[in-house]
């Protein structure tokens, strides 16, 4: 029988902490895939107040912005603005825009969520815009593009927000032309880095150029990550493309889609045409394909935002009804 000595005993600790860690690193790397592999998992309300949500973005000019050189003490700052929907419209869920969060440390952030929470509301999703490319042809720009969608995933999840929309942004250069293959190349990591904080990635038909539905769809399919989905736009499809082609659009995009779509009324063309959205058709589209998220009113139109908005409340509310 070998002696029982202090060295023993440290080696047989060492090798036991070895072990321990080894296991403990295992099981992470199997949470990890097996979160990666079911997918996410919200659970949606079925009544249909419950799956609207409020946007912060057409309240832009009341709501203080990181980057508005306007930006006055008499304007909202964010974190009052859960409270705010509440009042005005009976609504308990919001989606903010990156735009208006001054800052991303985890103290403001906690600020934001606690003043949510205080109000009874939470977050459908977190709208984050960013500048650099996912296909520039350089490649310490897509870098810099897969860094923002990671640094936004880690906010929403500290937001308790179960999804983040992350914008395609176009590539500067004349010659830069929209790549599947590299978009796709750029997501891969976000959307692992999404599974692992159990927040879905979401892409918006926003950018006519960058973010055609089409064009996302096929990033979508490429990336086949359960974390990763698409935003459909009830309008804004339809300031490039011919109405038939941009419901065909929406089509695709709630056949991709899970948390997540925005409901607008009106979308101005380039060229200051007012173009109406089909809301019937629209909605109908989302429960061909058994869509079960929410709604976020973005109101996009001349006038009022407060009385658009509720307009868009009431037609959400009737469709689903």
């Amino acid at each position: 029988m070998t002696p029982f000595t202090r060295r023993n005993f440290l080696q047989n600790a060492l090798t036991g902490a070895a072990v321990s860690a080894a296991f403990s690193n295992s099981m992470f790397g199997i949470s990890s895939w097996l979160a990666q592999s079911n997918g996410p998992n919200v659970r949606f309300s079925s009544e249909p107040r419950e799956r609207i949500a409020v946007a912060s973005y057409p309240f832009r000019e009341f709501i203080a912005g990181k980057q508005d050189a306007k930006t006055t003490p008499s304007k909202m700052p964010l974190k009052d603005f859960a409270a705010h929907v509440s009042t005005k419209f009976n609504v308990r869920k919001i989606e903010p825009w990156s735009e208006h969060f001054l800052s991303l440390e985890p103290s403001y952030l906690d600020e934001v969520h606690n003043a949510a929470a205080k109000a009874g509301s939470s977050f459908a999703n977190i709208a984050a815009d960013g500048g650099n490319s996912l296909y520039s042809p350089d490649a310490a720009e897509r870098e810099r593009a897969i860094q923002f969608g990671k640094t936004w995933v880690a906010a929403a999840a500290r937001l308790g927000s179960p999804g983040v929309r992350i914008n395609i942004a176009a590539a500067k250069g004349a010659n830069a032309k929209s790549d599947p293959a590299l978009v796709a190349e750029g997501l891969k990591p976000i959307a692992d880095h999404a599974a692992s904080k159990n927040v879905v990635v979401h892409l918006e038909n926003d950018n006519p150029v960058s973010e055609d539905p089409f064009f996302i769809v096929s990033v979508i399919d490429r990336v086949k990550s359960p974390w990763l989905h698409a935003l459909p736009d009830f309008g804004n499809s339809l300031a490039a493309l011919p109405a038939e082609d941009a419901y065909r659009g929406l089509d695709q995009m709630f056949a991709h889609a899970y948390a997540i779509s925005h409901v607008k009324e009106t979308i101005t063309t380039r060229s200051n045409a007012v173009v109406h959205v089909d809301l019937a058709r629209s909605f109908s589209l989302a429960a061909k394909h058994g869509y079960k998220g929410n709604f976020s009113m973005e109101f996009d139109s001349e006038g009022d935002p407060y009385g658009g908005t509720a307009k868009l409340i009431a037609a959400t509310i009737k469709n689903l009804s």
